[in-house]
């Protein structure tokens, strides 16, 4: 019965294609695809033909299979020709030139039991290594087509589908097929029987898309690429896995079963050490991009990825810092990197790090120079060469700073150019696969560079203006605390007055006058200290003793908490006395609040150089390095319940305007000392007897 439906289908099989050639051969236009399909039909009807007459595994009928197939792939090779354009891969050439190949030598594998009709056991290996090629070529054709399919725009998949759809049946039960037949050791009948049946399926769809033959335009996508590369690659290693345990059946003799146990083991090892190892899939990376594509990249997955990182941070997603440098390293593959941005005070200050350990970022990254090199430049550093000082000019060497170049997992650095404003410097750490960057990464890396810069910048300026929004909520509500506090003393005052007129009682009357003067000079001074910062110009720096000056923020302090100061009574500093003290008052509490109750805060003055040093010392919890830079000196970033964060911000500006600096030296549960430098008075050009009216 199966051999009478294998008759009559394959057939029937043969007769439809036979058709389906004539028909496109007058109906369909001239040209290399229509060509190429009448040869196909023409050849599937032949073998169908052989099938139908004779037994499906002679000679012929196999050699005839193999020439459907290599046609049916030819015919696939000139669509996607037909729909690539200019823009042709070397790989999804090797892919269909590999399929070939393995057609080829499955042909000429099935020629060989001719010449070896006279030893059984040839006989079946020949027979085995047919199957598993004719296995091979049935996978990768079922990938070539997912390819195919995959790699054509939305409009020509419409016409492509339904030639896609037998194919894929056509290769689909040959799959099936010969798997079975190898598993079992013999060629299954029944499927051989039925396999006509399958065939005559497919006729009616290659009929109804005969005659589209549509513009294709293809999407040749690396990610297509790779995996089919990959599914191609697993197929080739399962093949290879089967041909050397069968090669070694036939040669080793007894030991057999222990060559082919250790073979399978050895590449087994060898393929669980390779693939998961992150060089050298880089490596594999790196190689095929250099060798089967044009360009290294894929700039439309490359700017998707990167706007998509920069883009859409989500819930729980890192800070826009951290995801510019990780958008610019995802580009060269690099496993982590740092952004260096300028500071207020015309250095360099590490904002972000990505992968990236903090101990090894100093607290001043750079100065002016690398700022004006980069931002004048725009060039992209390759740090390899500046350690070899290889074709490495003068002013760039000066502008990169030491510790970077000393840093050995330093690779690049992506200067962030925004308006010949230098808004950044992304420092990449060395890839997995170390390699000089090529005309094709410093071009992307540029353009991203740019990018990059235009959303810093715009985060700084919403930072800035969120920063003057509350500052102006924050002068809003004083100028509210300062009208109510100036009413507050009129009344007092008034009061005052009438109760020297009119109190009866004279013990009352004193103390009442007393109680209401103190009050009324305590608005005063209160009153005078917020109108201060209102003053359209701040006051000249004067010789000021320091001393006195700590004593009298002391005074006010120890009530609170002990406090020692030491220092020369004669040293003095040239600056606004008001201002300085409110400073030291400022950096004071901020001590006493972090200081043990019976720990003091000590408060040291002396020359160094030409300046005046006042050190705040506490030996408090102390703050970490990421703090520091990012929170201590910026305004409402406070630590303290209730606090405004304003301390330290203040004091900063204050110390500032006095052509003064402010630094801070903390570690976590170490304590904390502020530092003050302040020009002093004893080298600033100032008259005589205004020091010798200060000193006595």
């Amino acid at each position: 019965m199966f051999d009478l439906i294998s008759q009559w289908s394959h057939a029937g099989a043969a007769i439809l294609f036979a058709a389906l050639a004539v028909w496109v051969g007058r109906t369909a236009r001239p040209g290399r695809l229509s060509a190429i399909l009448i040869c196909a039909c023409g050849m599937t009807a032949s073998w169908a033909l052989f099938a139908a007459t004779g037994d499906p595994q002679t000679l012929i009928s196999r050699l005839a299979e193999s020439a459907r197939n290599l046609l049916w792939l030819g015919f696939m090779f000139a669509l996607w020709r037909q729909g690539a354009g200019e823009r042709k891969t070397a790989t999804v050439v090797i892919l269909y030139g590999v399929i070939g190949c393995v057609v080829g030598l499955q042909m000429g594998v099935d020629a060989l039991p001719v010449t070896v009709a006279g030893s059984v056991r040839w006989v079946d290996a020949v027979f085995f290594a047919s199957l598993i090629l004719r296995m091979i070529t049935a996978v990768g054709a079922l990938v070539l087509v997912h390819n195919l399919y995959t790699a054509a725009t939305l409009e020509a998949r419409s016409a492509i589908r339904l030639p896609m759809i037998a194919l894929t049946m056509l290769w689909a039960y040959d799959l099936n097929l010969y798997t079975t037949a190898y598993l079992a050791g013999t060629g299954p009948t029944e499927l051989f029987a039925l396999r006509g049946l399958a065939v005559l399926l497919v006729v009616p769809l290659f009929a109804l898309s005969a005659n589209q033959t549509p513009t294709m335009t293809m999407r040749l996508s690396r990610t297509a690429t790779f995996q089919s590369l990959s599914l191609v690659a697993i197929g080739g290693y399962l093949a290879i896995m089967v041909l050397i345990s069968s090669a070694l059946e036939m040669l080793a003799g007894p030991y057999a079963r222990i060559a082919q146990v250790s073979v399978v083991f050895g590449i087994s090892v060898l393929a669980l050490l390779l693939l998961p190892s992150a060089r050298f899939r880089a490596w594999l990376r790196v190689k095929l991009s250099k060798h089967l594509f044009q360009h290294r990249y894929d700039y439309r997955a490359e700017w998707i990825r990167f706007t998509d990182t920069l883009g859409k941070p989500g819930d729980g997603t890192d800070p826009l810092d951290t995801r510019i440098i990780q958008a610019v390293a995802d580009i060269t593959e690099s496993p982590g990197g740092m952004l260096l941005v300028p500071d207020d005070q015309g250095g360099l200050i590490a904002q972000a790090q990505w992968n990236w350990p903090e101990t090894d970022i100093p607290n001043s990254c750079g100065n002016c120079a690398t700022i004006a090199y980069f931002a004048q430049t725009g060039r992209i550093v390759e740090l390899e060469a500046l350690r070899q000082q290889a074709e490495v000019a003068d002013d760039e060497g000066a502008a990169v700073p030491e510790w970077i170049v000393s840093d050995p997992d330093s690779w690049a650095i992506v200067p962030l150019v925004h308006f010949s404003k230098l808004a950044g410097l992304v420092v990449l750490k060395r890839p997995p696969v170390d390699r000089m960057l090529d005309w094709e990464d410093l071009d992307l890396l540029r353009v991203v560079g740019r990018q990059v810069a235009s959303y810093l910048a715009e985060s700084q300026g919403q930072q800035t203006l969120a920063h003057v929004q509350q500052f102006d909520e924050f002068n809003r509500r004083f100028a509210f605390i300062m009208h109510d506090i100036k009413n507050l003393v009129s009344q007092l005052a008034l009061v005052t007055r009438n109760a020297e007129r009119h109190a009866g009682n004279p013990e009352f009357q004193t103390d009442m006058i007393a109680t209401l003067k103190s009050s009324t000079a305590r608005m005063n001074d209160l009153l005078a200290r917020l109108s201060q910062h209102n003053k359209a110009k701040a006051t000249e720096p004067l010789p000021t003793l320091v001393i006195p000056l700590l004593e009298r923020v002391a005074t006010t302090k120890r009530i609170l908490h002990p406090v020692v100061i030491t220092g020369d009574p004669h040293i003095m500093a040239l600056a606004d006395p008001a201002r300085l003290e409110q400073a030291i008052q400022h950096l004071v509490q901020n001590a006493i609040d972090a200081s043990p109750k019976l720990e003091p805060v000590c408060i040291a003055a002396r020359h160094m150089d030409d300046t005046v040093l006042i050190e705040i010392v506490d030996r408090g919890s102390g703050m970490s390095n990421s703090f520091i830079r990012h929170s201590l000196f910026k305004p409402f970033a406070s630590t303290k319940n209730g606090g405004f964060g304003i301390g330290a911000f203040e004091a900063q500006s204050l110390i500032n305007a006095m052509n003064g600096r402010l630094d801070v030296v903390s570690h976590v549960a170490g304590g904390t000392t502020f530092k003050i430098r302040i020009p002093s008075a004893q080298f600033a050009h100032v008259h005589e007897p205004e020091v010798q009216a200060l000193v006595a």
